[in-house]
């Protein structure tokens, strides 16, 4: 009697990336009914190594690879940026900062649970990198090496960081549970007023969180106050638009455990079916126009005037990217910019 033998999860992810090659991993993976954390770690082995669970640790170690690429994700929008990492502020237990021309990102630790070095690898597809993933398998961030990336360096940090187990699979969790919001019974006139007393826009999440409202509830609550409605099509006129005059934008790309912002100027703007990309040597952004439900124009006080951003959000309410105009603490935002978001 012959045995039958199921493939496993490596033989099942090199099968399906061959008949299908143009589908993305973390697609390939709901296809195959596992995460992609669950992918990469079936490849151990053969082009990945479990690295340890010491984060903090780590990437205070990235200016020492020199010039590299981040990829952050979320379910409608991937954001690219090339460049050095330069101040890597990690001591904090909760959430550490990159900041710099280049590599801009807020990091929260306690999301993240799997790390893994990946190198080039023809039978899997995969390119050396490093890669961050959440308990469900969800990719946070991944560290790609390109051409002027230091190898050495990056052999060593991988050396250092290697877990001591390497096992062919990982147990992820189910998804935490979501927030619960009391939107309905909000004290709308107590939000506002917190809202028009806010001193800088990092204080609005803590306001969100006082009150217990959504934040697509919140933009609601402040339509014609602070907030109002704009069009889907907006993300792509902000973008052509600052192409052509030149206008230097930060955009925001998150998911639970990272957010990586670009500043700067955008140039080649590539419009296909369904999506927006920005197509530059040094930055990338692909946005699924498709999925987005709702984009608003808010406004924010700040000790530095009015902060205004563009914020779109698929149909369950995520956040799918902001944009701002290009401003550092203690600086007005940019005339340019103000009123460009006042013409959508």
């Amino acid at each position: 009697m012959n045995e039958i033998v199921t493939p496993t999860l490596r033989d099942q992810w090199i099968a399906f990336r061959a008949q299908n090659p143009k589908v993305r991993i973390r697609d390939a993976a709901k296809q195959l009914q596992v995460s992609e954390g669950e992918v990469v770690a079936a490849c151990t082995g053969t082009a990945v190594q479990h690295l340890k669970p010491e984060f903090q640790a780590f990437m205070e170690r990235m200016p020492e690879l020199g010039k590299v690429m981040v990829l952050t994700r979320n379910e409608h929008c991937v954001i690219e940026r090339k460049g050095l990492f330069e101040q890597v502020d990690a001591a904090g237990r909760h959430v550490g900062t990159v900041l710099g021309k280049d590599i801009d990102l807020r990091m929260f630790f306690g999301r993240w649970k799997f790390g893994f070095s990946v190198e080039d690898d023809a039978a899997t597809g995969f390119k050396r990198s490093f890669q961050i993933f959440d308990a469900q398998g969800h990719a946070i961030v991944k560290i790609y090496a390109i051409e002027q990336t230091d190898s050495a360096a990056w052999e060593i940090l991988a050396e250092e960081f290697m877990a001591d187990e390497q096992p062919l699979r990982i147990t992820v969790a189910p998804a935490p549970p979501a927030l619960v919001y009391a939107n309905e019974e909000a004290d709308k006139a107590a939000f506002l007023e917190g809202w028009a007393g806010l001193q800088d826009t990092h204080d609005f999440f803590p306001l969100l969180m006082k009150h217990k409202v959504s934040r697509t509830y919140a933009l609601e609550i402040a339509e014609g106050k602070f907030t109002r409605r704009i069009g889907k099509e907006s993300v792509k006129t902000i973008l052509e638009s600052a192409a052509a005059s030149g206008l230097e934008i930060m955009v925001f790309v998150g998911n639970p455990g990272n957010i990586e912002i670009h500043t700067g100027k955008v140039e080649k703007i590539v419009e296909i079916p369904g999506w927006i990309n920005v197509m530059d040597p040094d930055f990338n952004l692909h946005l699924k126009t498709d999925s987005i439900a709702q984009s608003w124009a808010v406004e924010k006080p700040s000790v530095d005037g009015v902060v205004t951003s563009v914020e779109v959000f698929d149909d369950a309410g995520e956040m799918i990217a902001q944009f701002f105009g290009k401003r550092k603490p203690g600086n007005p935002e940019l005339e340019g910019w103000r009123a460009l978001v006042g013409k959508l």
